[in-house]
């Protein structure tokens, strides 16, 4: 009789990614998701979840009041140096999309340019 059962080590082996490393963004095909994690994955500049992290902090920001929006332009914001910026939220996402495969990049600038349209938007 084996000391353990054969499928009892395959079970508890698991994934070996952390459900929270994966990037959950609204819009995007398993295909551009999966070159998002082999970006993070591969990239000195990446960290799982960055590119998620990114497009949400750019949402919010973009969706604010305008009043707080002029607020954070004239004098800042100090949760900004805790939670990130959303500016630098937005470059990264640039650089995220000229490093992605054509297919992906569209897919991915199609969701960051509905929030740059309420960016621009007039009042």
């Amino acid at each position: 009789m084996p000391r353990r059962r054969p499928g009892r080590g395959r079970a508890t082996a698991g994934d070996h990614r952390s459900t929270d490393a994966r990037p959950v963004i609204d819009g995007l095909s398993s295909r551009a998701l999966s070159e998002i994690i082999e970006l993070e994955r591969t990239r000195n500049y990446l960290r799982p979840g960055d590119v998620s992290r990114a497009v949400a902090l750019w949402k919010d920001y973009v969706h604010q009041s305008e009043r707080a929006l002029w607020r954070d332009y004239e004098w800042g914001n100090v949760h900004w140096y805790c939670c990130g910026s959303p500016l630098d939220a937005r470059a990264l996402l640039d650089t995220v999309m000229r490093a992605l495969s054509p297919r992906s990049a569209r897919e991915l600038r199609k969701i960051v340019n509905r929030s740059d349209a309420v960016w621009g938007r007039p009042a």
